[in-house]
């Protein structure tokens, strides 16, 4: 009986561990495929990108990044003078506008 059993499971075993070989060799194709660096079991980089192309990207991304900071500056002054406008007494912001108004002497 138990040469039954093992005749019964050793298939199944080796199907599945051919399953799991082939698994992994797919992913890791769909991986080098669409440019993913491969990674090793502590998850480093086995072979990291360091091309012209990625180089070239993060020079850009380094650029948009100032950019965005260099507005979102602007958009915070902007807005500490909206909330000073909304939050100070009428009288005095209406004080402020009509003394910008008047010619400087």
């Amino acid at each position: 009986m138990n040469l039954e059993v093992l005749n019964t499971i050793a298939p199944i075993v080796t199907m599945v561990g051919i399953a799991g070989i082939g698994g992994w060799v797919f992913t890791t194709w769909l991986r080098v495929k669409n440019g993913y660096p491969l990674e090793n079991s502590w998850g480093k980089a086995v072979y990291p990108k360091t091309g012209d192309e990625a180089m070239e990207r993060v020079k850009l991304i380094s650029q948009e990044n100032a950019q965005l900071r260099a507005e979102l500056g602007s958009v915070k002054d902007r807005l500490a003078v909206v909330e000073r406008i909304v939050t100070d007494e009428s009288h005095r912001v209406a004080a402020e506008i009509e003394a910008l108004r008047r010619p400087a002497n």
